[in-house]
């Protein structure tokens, strides 16, 4: 089995072969997705680490709250996302006659 960590709080200068490597100290990693704005193309601070399920333990233990960067990293297992309200399809139908 795998898991899927969370990392927060990383250096916007950051890439990923280095979380890669960071991560990879601790098992075998599947994969790495830094997220970026959708406008500027900058990282925006976090990412997602996928990799098995003790060396995604050992990283946790090992990294959260570890400086890198000049940052203190955030690690923990991801949550599912919970589906936005909010949206176009989600606002109440007028009448148009």
């Amino acid at each position: 089995m795998s898991k899927k960590l969370y990392v927060g709080n990383l250096p916007f200068s950051t890439n990923e072969d280095e979380i890669r490597d960071l991560f990879a100290a601790y098992g075998d990693v599947s994969s790495v997705k830094l997220i970026v704005d959708r406008e500027t193309g900058r990282l925006r601070g976090f990412g997602f680490v996928e990799m098995g399920d003790d060396g995604a333990d050992a990283a946790m233990q090992g990294l959260n709250g570890k400086a890198f960067g000049g940052r203190d990293l955030r690690v923990n297992e991801a949550e599912e996302r919970q589906p936005r309200a909010g949206g176009y399809n989600d606002r109440p139908r007028r009448n148009s006659w």
